[in-house]
């Protein structure tokens, strides 16, 4: 046994031999390091999946779809994921996040093959009815198509938008009924160019009146052809001959006087002569030869849309090629939808529209603008893209300042070879207006052209802003006032609107900016306007005028100019400028002050005083 131990533990070693313990080490471990990605941009792309950001950052997309979990968003990986949460994504695995730019819609849009001639058939013709107010444009409208509107509308004047189609001889003739020529003129400044023919109702015995020359003005920027409507022939003092003659002065030439224009007596009220006119309406439709495909999707105009309490958002469409169809996957303008219900004119419910025809339907996600464009898409995915697209791009220009139409930036606006710049002129009176159009005529630029788009007498309205902006013309003023409200809209339309006291001034700007030297250093600007309300007379002072600034602000020693009924009747500079009975330098808008003009006491209640100040330009 003790043999067994002695071997077990072997023979025991002498001092000598004991080898010397070397002191452990442990090696360390290395830190467990995440693999990092590679620097890179992440590009979001509209339409974007969790697989397609999966595929870009080169990862599964389980582990994508497991931190959308964490995120407490569920979603699959042929799910679209959105900016949002793509972001976050991109931020979570270290990488740099940016949107894709898109410059170009084209990319989206279905490109879609040209018409075959073998499948363009007739479209009716569209029809819009314009105007003096009381001359029967409703009357005439409500007797086409029979049904009466005008008992249903406040004081016999059209409230709102609508089409209606009515059918003459197997063809059907779509008409257009417009509150007034502004909301014509909105729909052209959106690009709505629907109107194949402007039927002008002109009552005969009362003649050209100032909307008759509005309505002319307006159909003829949108380069529709014109039939002139002679209504209220059963009245006692018709007399056609005077309207040929009044509209013949404003260059719409009588068919039986050698011109193009066809003529019409009627009787709206009695209805005499609309078969006449129906006739007419029908041989200039002919003439210009109005074609469409009713395979293709279906593209068209929104004529008016609402919010309806109970249905949600309602559209009118006028389907201007192809055919739409219940079901239809759309854009109009920057809202995305899909038809759910489609109903004509007469309220029937009704499964498709042919080209020319006006239908209302629902199913938008929102309330798109009367005048947008409206088209079918063959893909939800692609009609999406698009119109978030066009919504962000809405929203990009609607913040972003808005380079306004001016002398300086006209050659910029037009194209390379002919440039034309387009003016409307407002006057105090007529001579002026005749001078300065006979001037205009003198200046001979080569590779440039003027075009007078409306002249008028009296002050600067609405409604020149609306037809400068769609026609991109220039505002030019002689010894006219401009009120608050049209500077402002003028400025939010980027309309640019001069005023002149002399002639030749204006015909120097414009004959420099149509020679491209147009460099002014100092402009007058109107800083303020305020309201004259009493007026006292002081001895050694003169008339003081109390006034409510309406706009702006009121600045001791600037330049005043008085408005009264639209024409101006003194420029000069203001005198005295107080706060109760202290001197003030300036008065702001919404605060009461009194107010002298140097050299000028014919001063009135409700008088407009405009204040100005030459500014560095």
């Amino acid at each position: 046994m003790s043999k067994y131990i002695a071997s077990k533990k072997g023979p025991k070693k002498q001092p000598s031999e004991v080898v010397e313990k070397k002191p452990t080490t442990f090696k360390k471990k290395s830190p467990i390091r995440k693999e990092m990605p590679v620097k890179k941009d992440i590009t979001f792309k509209m339409g974007m999946t969790v697989s397609d950001l999966a595929n870009q950052m080169k990862k599964p997309a389980a582990e994508i779809i497991k931190k959308l979990m964490f995120m407490r968003i569920m979603a699959s990986q042929n799910q679209e994921i959105g900016k949002e949460n793509a972001e976050l994504i991109a931020m979570e695995f270290g990488y740099d996040f940016q949107e894709e730019v898109i410059t170009d819609l084209s990319r989206f849009e279905e490109i879609e093959d040209e018409d075959d001639p073998k499948d363009l058939v007739e479209r009716p013709a569209v029809v819009t009815i314009m105007g003096h107010v009381d001359h029967g444009k409703t009357t005439l409208l409500d007797n086409i198509r029979n049904s009466r509107v005008v008992a249903s509308e406040a004081g016999g004047i059209t409230q709102h938008i609508g089409a209606y189609q009515v059918k003459r001889g197997g063809k059907a003739i779509t008409f257009i009924d417009t509150p007034g020529h502004a909301a014509f003129t909105e729909m052209r400044a959106r690009g709505a160019r629907i109107t194949d023919i402007v039927v002008l109702v002109v009552a005969a015995d009362d003649g050209v009146m100032p909307q008759t020359r509005e309505a002319i003005d307006h159909a003829k920027a949108s380069e529709c052809a014109i039939i002139v409507a002679v209504n209220k022939m059963d009245k006692v003092g018709a007399n056609p001959d005077r309207v040929k003659q009044e509209l013949a002065d404003l260059g719409i030439l009588p068919d039986d006087w050698g011109g193009e224009t066809p003529f019409c007596n009627i009787s709206a009220l009695k209805g005499t002569g609309i078969s006449d006119l129906l006739d007419t309406i029908q041989l200039v439709a002919e003439l210009l030869e109005l074609k469409a495909n009713p395979k293709r999707n279906a593209t068209g105009t929104v004529i008016e849309a609402k919010l309806d309490k109970g249905r949600g958002p309602v559209a009118t469409i006028l389907i201007n090629n192809g055919t739409l169809r219940n079901t239809d996957v759309f854009v109009a303008g920057a809202v995305y939808g899909k038809v759910r219900n489609m109903t004509d004119d007469l309220g029937e419910k009704i499964d498709e529209a042919a080209p020319g025809s006006a239908v209302e339907i629902i199913g938008l996600q929102s309330v798109p603008l009367a005048g947008d464009p409206f088209k079918v898409f063959k893909e939800e995915k692609t009609a999406k893209n698009v119109a978030e697209t066009r919504a962000d791009r809405i929203f990009d220009e609607s913040h972003s300042a808005k380079e306004p139409l001016t002398l300086e930036e006209f050659f910029k606006k037009q194209g390379e070879d002919t440039k034309e710049l387009k003016l409307i002129i407002k006057a105090d009176v007529q001579g002026s207006i005749e001078a300065f159009k006979g001037s205009i005529d003198k200046i001979e630029v080569l590779g440039a052209e003027i075009e007078i788009v409306r002249t008028g007498v009296g002050a600067v309205t609405d409604t020149d802003v609306l037809l400068a902006e769609a026609s991109t013309a220039i505002i030019i003023g002689f010894g006219v006032g401009v009120p608050a409200s049209v500077r402002a809209l003028a400025s939010g339309k980027g309309v640019e609107i001069r005023n002149y006291r002399v002639i030749y001034e204006a015909l120097d700007d414009i004959e420099a900016a149509m020679k491209g030297m147009l460099d002014p250093v100092f402009e007058q600007k109107i800083i303020g306007e305020v309201e004259v309300r009493e007026t006292y007379s002081v001895s050694k002072v003169g008339t003081i005028a109390g006034c409510m600034v309406t706009s702006g602000v009121v600045q001791k020693g600037t330049l005043a100019k008085l408005v009264r009924n639209g024409i101006i009747i003194f420029e000069g500079k203001l005198g005295s400028l107080k706060r109760f009975k202290d001197d003030v330098k300036e008065v702001r808008q919404g605060f009461e002050c009194g107010v002298t003009l140097e050299n000028y006491n014919d001063l009135k209640p409700g008088d407009i005083i405009e204040i100005s100040a030459m500014k560095e330009v």
